[in-house]
């Protein structure tokens, strides 16, 4: 039982980024971006992959034969995100998003052990 509740955590985690999909003002209220700017239609694209994301925590948490994989695509979005943030010498705009994806990783770990553990 605690799988999905792990699962459902690492969904809620990229809600919010994925919304932005179906509601693109989200994205000037997360990253400041106007419609105007040429790099909100690659926020916008950004937000689809983060439904995927999304989706992969919802399928994980009920279809135990997808967590590996979810593993894997979880983990890759929160993991690149936060050694790209480091690398490029963690821009105080974007310490929120990094805060909530750190907070995320104790999760990931508890459901990649549990998924991988066999």
């Amino acid at each position: 039982m605690m799988q999905p509740i792990l699962w459902l955590t690492l969904a809620a985690i990229h809600a919010m980024p994925a919304l932005a999909f179906f509601r693109p003002a989200t994205l000037t209220s997360l990253y400041r971006l106007q419609p105007d700017n040429p790099l909100f239609l690659l926020m916008h694209h950004r937000a689809g992959l983060f439904v995927a994301v999304f989706a992969a925590c919802i399928w994980a948490a009920f279809v135990p034969e997808g967590r590996k994989l979810a593993v894997l695509v979880v983990g890759i979005s929160m993991v690149s995100f936060l050694a790209l943030y480091w690398q490029a010498g963690s821009p105080p705009a974007l310490r929120k998003i990094a805060n909530v994806d750190l907070a995320g990783l104790p999760v990931l770990a508890g459901v990649a052990w549990l998924a991988f553990r066999q």
